[in-house]
């Protein structure tokens, strides 16, 4: 990770601390093996894979949109319920398998998305007379995915979620 990724995503962790009031702690886990690199890249491939299909989806219909911009939130189902599942702690007493959290991928997923974020910062502080507005609109829809991430991956309760969302509003 760069200095300019671990900066963005230090300060949205340091953001969400301080209008919670309380440190923000990583998902325990408990013993399990540690996942092999190879699956590691291939699932941090996937959840890549379904952020640019979910984004190309909304530029190609805009049917996630509103006045105030893009709603997230239903422009990246997929996208969410794929890092809901890699942070799955509980499962059906009839599932076939245990749950297997792995955080460790969603931070790699959480990397990628504040890389993004940077990619897309500096795309528009070069000038460019065509798809400006395009890649403000991937800006902020990026950017509020990353929030969101760090929701699930931080576990904030609904009730943490709405203070974090006041406080954003506001502009805290």
């Amino acid at each position: 990770m760069t200095d300019r990724v671990s900066t963005l995503l230090g300060g949205r962790r340091e953001r969400l601390e301080r209008l919670l009031g309380r440190r923000l702690e990583a998902p325990r886990t408990g013993p399990r093996s540690p996942l092999p690199e190879k699956v590691r890249t291939f699932l941090r491939e996937e959840a890549e894979d379904l952020y640019w299909n979910e984004l190309e989806w909304e530029h190609i219909t805009d049917e996630e949109s509103l006045e105030g911009g893009p709603l997230t939130e239903l422009a990246f189902p997929g996208f969410l319920a794929f890092v809901r599942g890699l942070l799955l702690t509980e499962v059906m007493p009839d599932a076939k398998a245990p749950a297997s959290p792995r955080p460790e991928v969603v931070e790699d997923i959480l990397g990628f998305l504040s890389a993004r974020v940077v990619e897309l910062e500096d795309g528009l502080a070069a000038p460019r007379p065509d798809g400006e507005e395009r890649l403000r609109l991937e800006l902020e829809m990026t950017s509020r995915l990353v929030d969101l991430v760090l929701y699930r991956y931080h576990q904030l309760s609904q009730v943490e979620v709405e203070r974090v969302e006041a406080g954003r509003q506001a502009g805290g």
